[in-house]
């Protein structure tokens, strides 16, 4: 027993060193193959054979490109077969720039050549497909149909009356139609209805109720509204003709007259109320020697006389944008027209 142990025990060795030799054989073998692939990688003579390969079949490709333009020549099937061959050994920049370049030279080949060729083989015939559409509905050229040589139809012979059905029902697999819509109760021919007469409604005559006139309330309010627009009408005449009493000589600007430098809405009003003294020709406007308006009273002689002039009447637009520029264009420090509570003061 002892004796079987022990050989049992050196036969165990001599199986692990068979083991461990067929190991070290394929780390070996794999060593090799991968040492080849890196001898074929580094191999300049096998890189620029490969590189010279491929122009080779550009240049076919070039020089040949009328013989590969026919449709019975095979040779730009052999050139992309040989191409795949060679990119199996592919393995720098320039070889796969060389592959690249004979991709497009041979897809702008089998462009050109695609769009020579007819679907089909034939083109299409506008009256070849006529004729049979025509036989196909059914035209019989030995009879004509009396409703066409009344109509003076171009075809010659006779369609019968299911000729478009046919065509319709040979069509029905190729497009994808709504249902038709049908009535529940049959078809019927709808008829607009009849107009309707218009029945003109007597006015019932004003009562008192319909004369009468606007609140008391509220023709005070609106009274009270013209009569402080009058009034303020007045007081910025008043300053206007004062000004001008200090020197008629000098114009006196528009916008100095009317912008007031501490309040928008003021200069707002200045300019509304102004616009009245034009309307009713109390004063008037005019250009100064650098094309600015300026403005004037107008004297009692030339009020009257007024009305033979043509007056011109345009919309003044102001922004508080614009109202700062002009203040500063102007340098406006204070206002000429006076608010209404520091004049009560």
């Amino acid at each position: 027993m002892k004796r079987a142990k022990a050989g049992g025990g050196e036969g165990s060795p001599r199986q692990n060193g068979a083991a461990g030799r067929k190991k070290s054989d394929a780390d070996s073998a794999h060593c090799d193959f991968t040492a080849d692939l890196q001898e074929d990688d580094n191999d300049p003579g096998l890189r620029r054979e490969i590189r010279s390969k491929y122009r080779d079949l550009i240049n076919s490709v070039q020089q040949n490109r009328e013989d590969m333009l026919r449709p019975s020549n095979n040779k730009l099937t052999e050139v992309l077969e040989e191409a795949n061959k060679l990119f199996k050994d592919v393995r720098q920049a320039r070889e796969a720039a060389l592959d690249a370049q004979l991709l497009v030279v041979a897809t702008d080949l089998g462009k050109e050549k695609a769009s020579q060729l007819f679907a089909e083989g034939t083109a299409f015939d506008p009256t070849a497909f006529a004729e049979h559409l025509l036989s196909f509905m059914g035209l019989n050229r030995l009879e004509d149909g009396e409703d066409e040589q009344q109509n003076g139809a171009a075809v010659d012979g006779y369609l019968p009356p299911d000729a478009w059905h046919r065509v319709a029902r040979r069509a029905e697999c190729c497009i994808r139609a709504a249902p038709s819509f049908h009535y529940m109760m049959g078809s019927f021919h709808a008829e607009p209805p009849p107009p309707k007469q218009r029945t003109e409604r007597q006015r019932k005559a004003p009562g008192k109720e319909a004369k009468r006139i606007m609140p008391t309330q509220l023709k005070r309010m609106e009274g009270s509204h013209q009569e402080a627009t009058e009034k303020e009408v007045e007081r910025i005449l008043g300053y206007l003709k004062s000004y001008y009493q200090d020197d008629p000589t000098s114009p006196i600007s528009y916008y100095e007259f009317v912008i007031d430098p501490n309040s928008f809405s003021r200069t707002v009003e200045n300019i509304f109320h102004t616009s009245f003294l034009i309307r009713d020709g109390l004063a008037r406007m005019h250009m100064d020697n650098n094309k600015l308006p300026c403005i004037a009273p107008v004297e009692e002689g030339e009020v009257e006389a007024g009305g033979s002039f043509i007056r011109k009447q345009c919309i003044v637009s102001i922004s508080p944008k614009i109202w700062k520029e002009l203040i500063e264009a102007f340098d406006i420090k204070d206002t000429m027209i006076q608010p209404v509570n520091t004049q009560t003061e």
